[in-house]
């Protein structure tokens, strides 16, 4: 009788498991965005851009044509990944810019710069983001995730609108995620100094990125300016690094299980492409995007009076209409 040898049937066991796996996350991640869709003489502006899905999102761009200016903090890690890009799609016309959204000086002085550089913007994407993050607050004195994934982005949009409305059509695409639904406004303590909650703080951040979303769409009906939020699913890049679980042995055990239901950063990107470039979605008023698809947000998601509350507050606590020069805190 034949008896089949052991250590070949194991490892030929291990690499039919993996490749299984592989297929199924390769199927999980969804298909991509229409190959065929260029970005030829469009000028685009991506925050986070240095790494996962901002990143990938560039490459995109790139490889379709497209002008890009890569908004980052960390320039050394910008620089690299520019090079990396220019040279992997052959698109010389990839920019590194300094913009640090926990400063709201940083986010002008980036804004005054791209103007004097640039006539024109088609397609700005607010993708960059942190999440819960220790204790802290911005150089402005926002809480630092609130500071960074909020109130930069809306103090940036708003002072590139006059750009983006002369450039119509163009688009606006906001990154935010599920966790939005388990959000809160804070209203009391939107700054969470009485009672800090790592999670709770991500999670109004993602419900303030989907309130600002629809309240900016609602605001630019008719202008030519198209605004969409998207959901770019549960994906692997380094957001989590700030969690306690990647600074622990834990994470040798967690991230196994979870790894062939993630998405790769490239697979993930595709919503933004999208958002920014499939013609139907020329007239998005702030409509909300899971995996290509239209979807409904949460109940608070849909709370117009929320969202004109929380506009108020960004514009008063950003200064947006006050003299560059003037510093801001929160009151």
């Amino acid at each position: 009788m034949w008896i089949p040898n052991l250590p070949i049937t194991v490892i030929t066991g291990v690499a039919a498991t993996a490749g299984a796996l592989c297929l199924f996350k390769d199927m999980h991640g969804g298909s991509p965005f229409d190959r065929n869709v260029k970005a030829e003489g469009k000028t685009v502006v991506i925050t986070g851009a240095n790494t996962g899905i901002g990143k990938e999102a560039v490459w995109e761009f790139a490889k379709r044509g497209a002008k890009v200016f890569m908004a980052c903090r960390d320039m050394t890690s910008c620089e690299e990944t520019r090079r990396e890009i220019v040279l992997e799609t052959g698109n010389k016309y990839i920019y590194c810019r300094p913009c640090n959204l926990a400063s709201l000086a940083s986010v002008r002085e980036f804004v005054n710069r791209f103007k004097s550089e640039e006539p024109k913007l088609d397609i700005l994407v607010n993708n960059a983001a942190v999440m819960e993050t220790p204790k802290g607050v911005t150089k402005d004195g926002f809480e630092t995730q609130l500071g960074v994934n909020h109130m930069g982005h809306f103090l940036l949009t708003n002072l590139l609108l006059d750009t983006l409305k002369a450039s119509a059509p163009s688009r606006v695409v906001v990154v935010t995620c599920d966790a939005h639904r388990r959000g809160d406004i804070h209203k009391e303590d939107l700054n969470m100094s009485q009672q800090y909650e790592p999670n709770a703080a991500y999670c109004q951040t993602k419900l303030a990125n989907l309130l600002f979303a629809r309240e900016l769409g609602r605001r630019l009906l008719e202008s030519g300016v198209s605004v969409s939020a998207v959901d770019p699913g549960f994906s692997d890049t380094n957001l989590t690094r700030h969690m306690p679980m990647s600074k622990s042995m834990t994470r040798f055990i967690i991230y196994p299980v979870f790894w062939p239901v993630m998405k790769m950063p490239r697979a993930a990107a595709q919503v933004i492409l999208h958002a920014a470039l499939d013609d139907q979605l020329a007239n998005s008023a702030g409509d909300y995007y899971v995996d290509m698809k239209l979807a409904t947000p949460s109940e608070k998601a849909q709370d117009y009076e929320l969202a004109m509350w929380l506009w108020k507050v960004s514009e008063k606590w950003t200064r947006l209409y006050d003299a560059p020069a003037q510093t801001n805190a929160p009151q």
